[in-house]
């Protein structure tokens, strides 16, 4: 045997750094390309990618780890479609529109593939504060139970819900590996970093660096994370605390759009009221100034409005 120490195995607890991401040119760089969805010749700019030709041919493609304020980072894999020529399914968020493609957006293939991965999301993790998911999983007929899902408890990612402070908690059942948080806090948004993909295999999740809690961490609590979540795994301890208590109902909620009091830059708010009070606060994507991202006084500062302290529902 060597003499020599055997070194120490990468910690599961570090997040992996940041690898190589998906990329397409820039809208514009070229001449128009045309090409066919579902049978219809479809003409986008140069650069667009699939994902924009279904959107102009108007086909409603389901997304979960996309947003486009968002690098692509091609997880979710639901928005796969068909393209002739192609031995494997593409991924239309990312795979760039070329002249003469042929696309199909809901053959059989296409659906199955979708189902099973909506299967495989909703057996393994909670989704019963993810809406589009659920609406998803209604239009393709996805049925979870087939993979050992138990009345929609988490199996493979179940943890407890981390509350280890007053503007927002992290429920890691409900958490699908969409990244999004990952790329919010990082190069897409606000650069700090504070949070990234740990773990290998089945122990991938989403943690701080280092693991450590929240407080300690990095995280300056712009809350950009809450704003990108697609699953509620990330939630306004506000909105935590009414559903907690049965309280949470969105169809009496109104939605109130103002500017932010708290500085000259004049970010857009969404003050989102139930009972007459702000329960919680978000921003347009389509905002100019903001592209939906917020800083802590935006995101969370307004209990004053209520006479509530940081963290309460506001009454």
């Amino acid at each position: 045997m060597s003499d020599y120490p055997t070194p120490d195995a990468p910690s599961l607890t570090i997040p992996v750094p940041r690898g190589p991401l998906p990329s397409t040119p820039d809208r514009g760089a070229g001449p128009p390309v045309t090409l066919e969805v579902d049978g219809e010749a479809v003409t986008v700019p140069a650069g667009s990618t699939l994902l924009d030709a279904c959107s102009k041919r108007g086909v409603d493609t389901p997304t979960l780890c996309y947003l486009e304020t968002l690098s692509p980072v091609n997880v979710c894999r639901v928005c796969v479609v068909e393209l002739e020529g192609s031995r494997t399914l593409v991924p239309a968020c990312s795979r760039p529109a070329a002249e003469g493609m042929v696309v199909s957006t809901d053959s059989e293939r296409v659906r199955l593939s979708r189902r099973m991965v909506l299967e495989f999301l909703s057996s393994s993790n909670d989704v019963e504060t993810a809406p589009e998911l659920q609406e998803y999983m209604e239009r393709y007929g996805a049925d979870p139970e087939r993979y050992g899902s138990r009345n929609g408890q988490a199996a493979t990612q179940a943890q407890p819900t981390k509350i280890d402070n007053e503007l927002y908690v992290r429920d890691y059942s409900k958490c699908i590996l969409c990244y999004k948080c990952v790329e919010a806090c990082g190069v897409d948004a606000q650069n700090t970093f504070a949070i990234a993909v740990a773990g290998r295999g089945f122990e991938s999740h989403i943690a701080t660096e280092f693991d450590v809690p929240l407080p300690d961490s990095a995280c300056v609590y712009c809350g950009n994370c809450i704003g990108v979540c697609p699953t509620g795994a990330l939630m306004f301890k506000s909105e935590h605390d009414l559903r907690n208590a049965g309280e949470w109902d969105e169809s009496q909620q109104e939605t109130t759009d103002t500017i932010c009091p708290y500085c000259g830059v004049g970010c857009t708010l969404t003050l989102h009221t139930q009972d007459n009070r702000i329960v919680k606060a978000t921003s347009p994507l389509d905002q100019e100034v903001t592209s939906g991202n917020l800083c802590i006084k935006g995101r969370f500062g307004w209990q004053f409005v209520g006479g509530g302290k940081s963290g309460s529902s506001g009454s």
